[in-house]
C-alpha cells in the first residue's frame, strides 16, 4: 500500500489553494519553456522574445499581487514618500493567529521563487557560451555551441534573460525581505502584547524601514 502523502510534500492535492497554486507554477515554467523550446516551432525569434517577455510580466504579476498573498500571506509594494521623494518598500503579512499557512504551499512558493532565476542564470550563461562559439573562438568551445545548438543565441536572447533576471530577482528579493519583515514583526507584535496598540504601531513601523 503507498504512503499517503504528508503535510508539506510537493503534492498539489495538499495545497489549501490547489488553483492558485498550479497557475503559478505554470507561469513560473511558461517563460522558460517558451524561451528554450519556441525555436523547435518557429524560426522567427522576434515572437518568442515577445512571447517569452509577455508571460515573464505576467508571472511578475501573479505572483506579486495574487500567488504571495494566497499561499504564504505575503504581498509587497513600492511607494514613493511624498515629503522625501525616496522610493520604499512596504511589507505586508498575514496574522499567524488568524491565518495558518499551509506547508505543501509554503515550500513550493519559495522552491519556484528561488529555481527560477537559478535557471535564468543558467540560460545567460548558455547564451554567453553560444555567442562566443561563432566568434571564431577556441575549437572547445565551439563543440559546447554546438551541444547546445538547440537554445536561442542572439542578442535578443541575451536580451530576454536580462528582462527575465530583472523581473525575477526583483520578485524573489521583496519576497525574501517580506518574508524577514514578518517575522520582525510578529515579534514584535508578541514583545508589545499581539493585537494591542503596541503592536500595531511596531508593525506599522518595521514597514517603513526598507527604502528601495
Amino acid at each position: 500500500m503507498a504512503d499517503q502523502p504528508q503535510a508539506g510534500d510537493l503534492s498539489w492535492k495538499l495545497s489549501s489553494h490547489p488553483v492558485t497554486l498550479v497557475t503559478f507554477l505554470g507561469f513560473r515554467t511558461a517563460s522558460l519553456l517558451v524561451y528554450i523550446l519556441g525555436l523547435w516551432f518557429t524560426q522567427n525569434f522576434v515572437l518568442v522574445f515577445i512571447i517569452t517577455v509577455v508571460l515573464l510580466a505576467v508571472d511578475f504579476y501573479y505572483l506579486k499581487n495574487i500567488a504571495g498573498r494566497r499561499l504564504v500571506g505575503l504581498r509587497w509594494w513600492n511607494e514613493v514618500n511624498p515629503s522625501t521623494g525616496e522610493s520604499q518598500w512596504v511589507f505586508e503579512s498575514s496574522d499567524p493567529e488568524t491565518r495558518q499557512i499551509n506547508a505543501t504551499d509554503r515550500r513550493f512558493f519559495w522552491l519556484a521563487l528561488y529555481a527560477q532565476p537559478a535557471l535564468w542564470i543558467v540560460m545567460g550563461v548558455v547564451a554567453i557560451i553560444k555567442l562566443l562559439s561563432f566568434m571564431a573562438t577556441p575549437l572547445w568551445l565551439t563543440l559546447v555551441g554546438e551541444f547546445i545548438g538547440l537554445l536561442p543565441i542572439s542578442i535578443p536572447s541575451l536580451r530576454a534573460v536580462v528582462i527575465a533576471l530583472v523581473l525575477t530577482v526583483t520578485n524573489t528579493l521583496a519576497f525574501s525581505r517580506c518574508d524577514k519583515f514578518s517575522q520582525a514583526s510578529n515579534f514584535a507584535s508578541t514583545a508589545f502584547n499581539a493585537g494591542g496598540i503596541g503592536g500595531r504601531v511596531a508593525t506599522g513601523m518595521l514597514s517603513r524601514l526598507w527604502p528601495f
